[in-house]
């Protein structure tokens, strides 16, 4: 009965959410354009965005469908199932979150232009943001809670069955592999779905992003010196393109797949626990154990709709948008952390205290929740840690500014530092979280704190989105040749904006830590990398990998090397897109003078095609060796050499991924803090100007490329190990040449 109330809870959660999507959607498409000119403008960037997006899930498309077909024959057809439809969900997601982008822009530049006031624009800006928020959350919980009811209680996979050793997980065996699995490589499925999708959406939508704003800063700004957005730049178009297509729906494909990837690793620890566990024989606690992340999950999305609406329903909001965007994401993820702990004490009040210390539940029923809110407070720490680092009200950010009075190379040398800086501390607040989490609910603690994390996620990926929409006004007004108030209204909501992007990375790669590791401590149970307390089982298992062995350490040192490769690959491929573009704006102010004189229109759809075939050519061959490294490793190697490279490529990702975001941020803001007239001396166009300028640029692929590519990258290193271990286990070249026993035990 109680199970049948809490499943209600989400479905009530994902109707609310995605309801009010649905909503905040047709109000702000009925809000007014503005004039003949904004709505040409917004046209033209709604068709290229369009087109990109269209084509892109083309090719995405036809590797899911491989992808799908190869999980059905050689791990589970359930597996196969469960993964389209969170390529499905994941997909949608992004492509809404794109849709009402490219509808808010041009109405926030109007609201902006009829009512100067930054209050009524900020509130335009954030319901189109609010859109892509509630999707994300809307639809991820949709999905899960599909695959829930689908293969969990109607399949049966969700009971238990006696097995070796006691109550264990319900097990099916794939009659060509003859390999036994059971839910959690189910749910590994559907993680893995909505994890293909956000690594291309990611990828994709980042090279195409940063080429187009990288050729129309580096020859607009700094060789033509024409303002940034100016509509005689061809790459215009092709830069308003790229923030829809990369920081929108990008942004929402990465976020969604890591709540999703927090949510399911839990759920999946939960159960290799309890089939490794002799100890651990409540059935009730058990199915509890695995449900509650998913209603936590709801009541975090219920929370969200509060928060959302107190912007969106307030009569007046303030002329502080950062304020009023904070209070929105504090009042979520207060109403999360009340409904949480009522959860968590009707869900266990009524379990055994011997069950719950075998469950590792050390401080009682409240075990998870307390684990939960310590992953939030951890997010929210990480995320001041980011702001301080980031944002120009601070030391950091203004001495990059000052270093910029003596040109582009200390402009560079002073970020590079301070983004190197800004790792230590979330680095060190993420291992207070884990140890943490560990001691109030062992592994199981872990993955629910990466589940707290991300428990708000629909009102940060709110928050998020607001500011590439925001960014977008700007470039509308600026071509549109609306008055300056105008833009200095944009620019302080793109300003506030990118600052918020920030903070949404840290949560974003602060949750992918523990996620990865939750899912990684789960890798380890199923490919057999566990011993037993003093040789019995009814101490509980206990997960082992020697980090000595040779196939381990050599798999750790490869492992490192990875993002680094991932990372070189990708801004390769966005110096590689945008070479073609400054070419390509060169060439049409040289060989026609009119453009800069304001005589002719640039010819803006050659440079969105540039853009587009960029990416799409460009973004194939990264994605891919994020699927195809630990696959093949595993195949050729076994599981303990990919055991290392999970541990090495989380470690390596998890500080490259601080670095590149924090310092492109830093790198941003400083120039934004000149032309706001911060620097004393400096102004918009001058030297000090331009070398923060060609700092920016170098940050540009770092903070929207790379960096939020790399928490993408462990997680579906870690998720797709898991639904192959079962396979390569025991085929791999090493075992079936005999020859596993070199590596030592």
């Amino acid at each position: 009965m109680e199970y049948n109330l809490l499943t209600i809870i989400v479905m009530f959660a994902v109707v609310l959410g995605l309801g009010y999507a649905a909503l905040n959607f047709y109000l702000t498409k009925k809000l007014e354009e503005g004039t003949d000119r904004m709505r040409y403008i917004a046209s033209k960037i709604r068709e290229g965005a369009n087109a990109f997006i269209l084509y892109e899930y083309k090719i995405v498309a036809i590797i899911g469908a491989a992808v799908a077909i190869l999980l059905a024959l050689f791990i589970a057809w359930e597996a196969g199932i469960a993964f389209v439809v969170g390529a499905v969900m994941s997909a949608t997601a992004g492509f809404i979150g794109m849709k009402i982008a490219t509808y808010a822009n041009v109405r926030v530049t109007n609201a902006a232009n009829e009512t100067r006031n930054i209050g009524k624009t900020l509130k335009v800006a954030f319901r189109g943001g609010s859109v892509m928020g509630l999707c994300v959350a809307g639809f991820a919980l949709l999905g899960a809670i599909l695959v829930y009811c689908i293969f969990g209680w109607a399949g049966g996979m969700l009971n238990t069955t006696m097995g070796e050793y006691g109550l264990q997980a319900v097990e099916h065996v794939n009659p060509i592999t003859q390999q036994s699995y059971n839910i959690s490589i189910i749910l590994s499925g559907y993680a893995l779905g909505c994890s293909i999708i956000a690594l291309f959406n990611r990828v994709g939508g980042g090279i195409y992003t940063k080429a187009a704003d990288m050729g129309a800063d580096l020859v607009g700004k700094t060789e033509a010196h024409i303002p940034e957005d100016d509509p005689r730049n061809p790459a215009t178009i092709a830069d308003n393109v790229g923030d829809n297509v990369g920081d929108v729906a990008g942004l929402g494909a990465d976020l969604l797949e890591s709540y999703v990837g927090a949510i399911m690793s839990t759920i999946i620890l939960a159960i290799e626990v309890f089939t490794h566990n002799i100890a651990f024989t409540s059935e009730t606690l058990y199915q509890k154990m695995i449900l509650f992340p998913l209603i936590f999950a709801g009541i975090g999305l219920i929370g969200c709709v509060i928060g959302i609406s107190y912007p969106l329903l307030k009569r007046k909001l303030s002329d502080n948008p950062h304020r009023e965007l904070n209070l929105a994401t504090w009042i979520s993820a207060g109403v999360t952390l009340v409904g949480g702990v009522l959860l968590s004490v009707f869900l266990f009040m009524k379990e055994e205290d011997a069950q719950l210390q075998a469950a590792n539940f050390h401080v009682g029923i409240v075990s998870p929740w307390v684990a939960a809110a310590v992953g939030i407070i951890a997010g929210i720490v990480i995320g001041i840690i980011s702001e301080y680092y980031t944002s120009y009200d601070y030391k950091p950010t203004k001495n990059i500014s000052n270093a910029s009075k003596e040109g582009p190379a200390l402009t560079i040398t002073q970020g590079l530092a301070t983004g190197m800086i800004s790792t230590m501390l979330p680095v060190v607040v993420l291992g207070i979280a884990i140890f943490s989490c560990y001691a109030i609910g062992g592994m199981y603690g872990v993955g629910c704190g990466a589940m707290g994390m991300l428990s708000f996620v629909a009102a940060t990926v709110s928050v998020d989105t607001y500011g590439p929409i925001s960014d977008n006004a700007g470039g509308i007004a600026e071509m549109s040749g609306l008055e300056e108030e105008v833009r200095g209204i944009t620019d302080t909501l793109d300003s506030v904006g990118n600052t918020t992007a920030a903070i949404g990375k840290g949560f974003a790669i602060g949750s992918a830590a523990l996620a990865t590791l939750s899912m990684m401590s789960s890798y380890l149970f199923a490919g057999g990398l566990y011993g037993y307390i003093d040789g019995v089982m009814a101490n509980g298992a206990q997960i082992l990998l020697n980090i000595v062995r040779g196939d381990v350490i050599v798999g750790a040192i490869v492992g490192a090397a990875i993002p680094y490769l991932f990372s070189g690959m990708l801004i390769n491929a966005v110096a590689k897109a945008a070479r073609q573009m400054v070419e390509e704006v060169r060439r049409q102010f040289r060989e026609n003078p009119k453009i800069l004189t304001g005589e002719e229109d640039p010819d803006s759809t050659k440079c969105v095609t540039i853009s587009s075939q960029g990416a799409l050519k460009q973004m194939i061959v990264p994605s891919i060796v994020a699927i195809a490294i630990p696959v093949a490793c595993g195949f050729i190697f076994g599981a303990g050499f990919v055991g290392g490279i999970l541990i090495g490529a989380t470690l390596s990702a998890i500080m490259l991924a601080i670095f590149t975001g924090n310092a492109g941020g830093a790198w941003d803001n400083a120039k934004k803090y000149i032309e706001a007239g911060g620097v004393e001396g400096a102004k918009k166009g001058d030297a000090t100007h331009e070398a923060a300028v060609v700092g920016d640029t170098v940050g540009d692929p770092l903070k929207d490329t790379v960096g939020p590519s790399l928490d993408i990258l462990i997680k579906i290193m870690s998720t797709i190990s898991l639904v192959c271990v079962v396979v390569f286990e025991n085929f791999n070249l090493m075992h079936l040449l005999g020859i596993e026993s070199l590596f030592g035990a």
